[in-house]
């Protein structure tokens, strides 16, 4: 999709968190209110027909747009956080990431067997921590689940998309 004005307001950040890394912070595209419009159309455009029953946003910035989506979609939403964020009973997943292992959690009563989900996150990279989150929202036993992120990086040598089982239908609006 590419969207000129999207791309025009994404802000890139060079040697962040660490040199080398050129870090694509998608918070300039969220305070300006026609960038957030539009991700929030296209991203409904994408899924109006799917059927989605829930969205999960995932921490921390995929709750923004999760949530836009949510109620364009009429879907309920599930927050997919660090361990010790949700006050209830939650199911954990915990996964490799370069430095250790991590783990991320959801209420146990957020997703119900046969919901429809998207999960939402704002960047595709390597694709770890949204992995996660699909294997452990399959143990909710969806009938389909759906990720969708603002942006993936083509990067040599991130392959974001290659960790996916290929059931899972990925799209982003902004591929850089």
């Amino acid at each position: 999709m590419n969207n000129k004005l999207l791309l025009d307001n994404l802000r890139s950040i060079p040697d962040w968190p660490i040199k080398g890394v050129n870090f694509r912070d998608v918070t300039t595209l969220f305070k300006n209110a026609e960038c957030l419009k539009t991700i929030a159309d296209e991203m409904y455009d994408l899924y109006k027909d799917k059927g989605i029953t829930k969205v999960v946003g995932i921490e921390s910035r995929g709750f923004v747009m999760s949530s836009a989506l949510a109620i364009k979609l009429n879907a309920g939403i599930a927050l997919c956080r660090k361990p010790g964020k949700l006050p209830c009973e939650t199911v954990q997943e915990s996964y490799a990431k370069e430095y250790g292992i991590d783990t991320i959690e959801i209420h146990k009563d957020a997703i119900e067997e046969g919901d429809v989900v998207l999960l939402h996150d704002d960047l595709l990279a390597t694709g770890g921590t949204m992995k996660a989150a699909c294997d452990l929202v399959r143990k909710f036993k969806p009938k389909k689940i759906y990720c969708n992120f603002i942006i993936e990086l083509l990067d040599e040598g991130l392959n974001g998309r290659e960790v996916f089982d290929k059931d899972i239908e990925i799209t982003t609006l902004l591929k850089l």
